[in-house]
């Protein structure tokens, strides 16, 4: 692979030639594709010009390329099935899913893609590339893109952005800003942490009580944890079905895949609010008002509880088209299984030894579940039944899971040894790494500054290379205990976000943390026109 800035001849002969020739310095693009070969003279967009395409998946990204410009630049171009064309969208059955040529010279542009995946991401670095031509008089204002060739191609197939809407309901417009931006960054999976102890934030026809009981608390823990604080103000929120259909379809649109998070069997407050029978300790509660780990759990020994998940799962496998559901599966209180004599009962008659196994056991049933309705467990890497805690009674020292985790499952690793992670990838497990010490935006900049997350690799050292094919990507979390506003999300995700984007698509060989900051300022100005609250970086 390689990243290069030749001089590719390109003669003038188009009466819309624009003539200015941009230097190497002048391309700044982010991810960093794989190869670039800097040509001469410039592409002129302005109003007239047509854009052609071959086939439905070319025609919607087209439109998309059209509605984009039109925003952009004033300028209104019309679409032409097939044929010769300014801006030309043709199939290469050569390249990859999610790879792309963008060939520009002054006379058209040509993208080649053998996918809607490929010929979006080519749209993405074309806008990029796109610039106002400052050497003109005001009112007769060029738009200019460089004449290029780029053969491009993600290193990881799994890019993805977690925002917690659980802990604070943050809005539909505030989501769509986000997928825009993933978008713009060739992120590709929007994991939706929808559920947890503060709050459920889905509608579930056959359950109303969830949103109508479980979506609201009386009041909010504020400052950090065990603080004593609370905002004296109550909080809630959900997002109907219709809401989320409208989501989901915005998302795939910009080639994203949107994997909600239904959290089992702990951090599971919310719903045991709404319907106690849930629960194991038979105990009416209230949606807490504290952040961090609750008691109770769903009891996984009773048939009516198993129900109840099957029954979300259906309708949430009717609202997300993603062959991916996350089902969390981190940080489940044993203590409540160990103190409730039904659970106990239950573990002794089906030769159970530990609440790890009984963890293991209920996420390989639902695991099937979903395997039978085309639809594949994820999970985060206590579902393998390690010892990962060490400040709360999680399992005792000597006790590991004798249960093996179904070799179905995806493992989303985000604590422990990385030897876990290795382990785990060797067995055949997919893999994605989103080790909480390099990839957790809730973390302070101090401890996980903008060069830590752009450092950051997810296939770790020691890993034997026949396995790098098990760790599909990584993720970048936004837990939002202490981010009440949406402009303290943006705090803690822009710009780290960019850096998370660029370790996902450009490859080792390519990176570089210098080229990164230049590319990224001028990302930043995009983000300061929406008025993004980005932290600022020296």
């Amino acid at each position: 692979m390689r990243y290069l800035f030749c001089l590719l001849f390109i003669p003038f002969f188009s009466c819309s030639v624009a003539n200015k020739t941009f230097t190497a310095s002048e391309i700044k693009l982010l991810p960093k594709p794989e190869e670039i070969t800097l040509g001469e003279a410039s592409f002129l967009v302005k109003n007239g010009k047509h854009i052609s395409f071959e086939n439905e998946d070319q025609k919607q990204t087209a439109s998309y390329l059209v509605k984009l410009l039109e925003a952009k630049t004033g300028n209104q171009l019309s679409l032409v099935e097939s044929g010769r064309a300014d801006i030309q969208f043709k199939t290469d059955e050569t390249l990859e899913d999610e790879a792309y040529t963008l060939l520009v010279t002054p006379d058209n542009i040509t993208i080649k893609s053998n996918s809607r995946a490929g010929a979006f991401y080519a749209v993405q670095t074309l806008n990029q590339l796109l610039s106002e031509d400052n050497n003109v008089n005001q009112n007769q204002s060029k738009w200019l893109v460089p004449s290029i060739e780029i053969n491009d191609a993600p290193r990881f197939k799994w890019r993805a952005y977690m925002l917690d809407e659980a802990r604070y309901f943050h809005g539909e417009d505030f989501v769509k800003q986000m997928l825009d931006q993933m978008a713009a960054l060739k992120m590709n999976v929007f994991h939706w942490h929808l559920v947890d102890d503060a709050g459920w934030r889905i509608e579930i026809k056959k359950y109303p009580l969830l949103t109508e009981v479980g979506a609201f608390r009386t009041d909010s823990e504020i400052g950090t944890w065990k603080s004593g604080k609370t905002s004296g103000e109550p909080h809630g929120g959900f997002y109907t079905q219709e809401q989320i259909k409208d989501i989901v379809a915005y998302a795939a649109e910009r080639n994203i895949k949107i994997v909600p998070e239904f959290e089992m069997p702990g951090h599971s407050s919310a719903a045991i609010a709404a319907y106690t029978w849930l629960g194991t300790a038979d105990i009416d509660i209230d949606v807490p008002v504290k952040f961090g780990r609750h008691y109770d759990n769903y009891d996984v020994t009773k048939p009516e509880t198993i129900q109840f998940v099957k029954d979300v799962l259906l309708e949430l496998f009717d609202l997300f088209p993603s062959d991916v559901i996350h089902i969390g599966g981190d940080e489940v209180p044993y203590e409540v299984w160990e103190k409730s004599p039904r659970v106990q009962k239950y573990m002794a008659e089906h030769g159970i030894k530990t609440p790890a196994d009984l963890q293991i056991d209920f996420v390989n049933k639902i695991s099937l579940f979903m395997q039978d309705h085309g639809r594949r467990m994820m999970g985060w890497n206590e579902i393998m039944g390690k010892k990962l805690h060490f400040d709360f009674e999680e399992k005792k020292d000597d006790e590991e899971a004798e249960t093996e985790l179904a070799k179905n499952v995806i493992v989303h690793f985000w604590k422990g040894d990385i030897n876990l992670l290795t382990e785990a990838a060797s067995k055949g497990y997919g893999i994605v790494n989103s080790w909480h010490k390099f990839t957790y935006l809730d973390y302070k900049y101090k401890g996980t500054p903008l060069e830590k997350a752009y450092r950051f690799n997810p296939i770790p050292d020691g890993l034997d290379e026949k396995y790098h094919k098990n760790v599909y990507g990584l993720g970048c979390q936004m837990w939002s205990e202490w981010t009440p506003t949406n402009k303290d999300v943006e705090f803690q995700t822009f710009p780290r976000i960019a850096a998370y984007a660029e370790v996902g698509w450009t490859t080792l060989e390519n990176k570089d943390f210098e080229s990164f900051k230049l590319a990224l300022a001028e990302i930043k100005k995009g983000w300061d026109l929406l008025g993004i609250n980005s932290y600022k970086i020296e």
